[in-house]
């Protein structure tokens, strides 16, 4: 037991079968509402309308929270990137059949999803290229280095949202666009000060990043391996 990560949401979803059945449904619905743009982007890309992968969304959520999805996950393989994606594929599949996709309007929402900025990440995504499980995988890692990012600039207090701004730039990608002596230009410091502050950042960020994947796998042996494929996936 020592490998587990107690702590993390999706291992108290997966406690569910345990008994603690309130703390787990939270955890769950906190899940899903980081994570369901990735689902809403593979099922637009299956060819359904925003619409009807908003209702779709809205639909397999209320049947992953209300009933018992969770009996057959195995613990020691669990992430819940694949959980979600073998779910929805299941449910997808089960909506043609007996077709009764939620009607818009209808029913009560499980999470309240903002689907413009749902439909503004899928049409950035090069859908051509991609099949739906690869535009889905692209949106989850987006989403986790979002989250990462965000973590990292409520931390970072000592920087305003430009100095911020001006560093990011650095942190995620090997060829830096605007010179260090540029960026010490224009917030005022010296090129060395900024260098000194893109490799605390650069390192903070990937810790913030570790702590996000561990909220979605449940062994922290999975976290490296899990880091490395979203950094592959989401590299152009």
């Amino acid at each position: 037991m020592s490998g587990k990560v107690a702590t993390t949401q999706w291992s108290q979803v997966l406690a569910a079968r345990d008994g603690s059945e309130s703390q787990a449904r939270a955890a769950l619905e906190s899940l899903c509402q980081t994570y369901w743009q990735p689902l809403y982007a593979y099922i637009r890309h299956q060819g359904a309308s925003p619409d009807e992968a908003s209702d779709l969304t809205q639909g397999f959520f209320a049947e992953l929270v209300e009933k018992d999805l969770l009996a057959n996950v195995d613990p020691e393989k669990g992430r819940f990137r694949s959980f979600l994606l073998a779910s929805l594929r299941h449910f997808l599949a089960h909506e043609r059949d007996r077709n009764r996709a939620l009607k818009r309007g209808g029913g009560t929402p499980t999470l309240s999803l903002d689907v413009e900025a749902g439909e503004a990440g899928y049409v950035n995504e090069p859908a051509d290229e991609l099949t739906p499980v690869d535009v889905f995988e692209r949106r989850w890692a987006i989403t986790v280095l979002e989250r990462a990012s965000g973590r990292l600039q409520q931390e970072s207090t000592e920087l305003s949202q430009n100095q911020f701004a001006q560093l990011k730039q650095y942190l995620t990608s090997g060829d830096r666009q605007v010179p260090y002596q540029e960026t010490a230009s224009a917030l005022g410091i010296s090129e060395s000060a900024v260098k000194s502050a893109v490799h605390r950042l650069r390192k903070r960020l990937g810790q913030c990043l570790r702590e996000e994947i561990a909220e979605t796998v449940s062994d922290r042996s999975q976290v490296d391996e899990e880091v490395r494929h979203l950094l592959a996936v989401v590299r152009p």
